[in-house]
């Protein structure tokens, strides 16, 4: 009786050990979004998709006019890099500037998200991280709307 207690309360600590290293994996894996995103390279193919987006999206590209495509594309680089936790520096005006005199709206807003969105799947991120990312990127909403 007491091996086999033994056997159990072993075999007990090995599964609750299996158990606790695999949750640690997944708490690594969520820790750092940016190489969810596919690291530096991936931050440059869902800026530019999301600039392909825009660029085809008659709901907003008014808002777009008169931007510099060059300057917009290394600013929201750098933003979607600052934002996942990536090595990087953010150099742009804060949102609120940026975004005062636009008059986006709510529907506005939801476009932009779903250009974001159609980014992200043609770059081939799993909703899992998008919604990470959408996530984080949507704590910028206040500072976006009716400005």
């Amino acid at each position: 009786m007491r091996l086999a207690n033994t056997s159990l309360q072993a075999l007990g600590g090995l599964l609750l050990c299996g158990i606790l290293l695999a949750g640690c994996q997944g708490l690594r894996e969520q820790e750092n979004l940016y190489t969810a995103l596919g690291g530096e390279e991936g931050i440059r193919v869902i800026t530019e998709n999301f600039i392909r987006q825009i660029a085809n999206d008659e709901r907003v590209i008014d808002h777009f006019e008169y931007s510099n495509v060059q300057r917009f594309r290394e600013k929201m680089h750098e933003h979607l890099c600052l934002v996942a936790e990536g090595p990087c520096a953010y150099s742009g005006d804060s949102m609120i500037d940026t975004h005062t005199g636009m008059g986006i709206t709510e529907g506005d807003f939801n476009a932009i998200v779903e250009d974001m969105m159609a980014a992200l799947d043609e770059a081939g991120i799993p909703i899992s991280t998008q919604n990470r990312l959408l996530a984080r990127l949507a704590e910028f909403r206040g500072e976006i709307l009716y400005r």
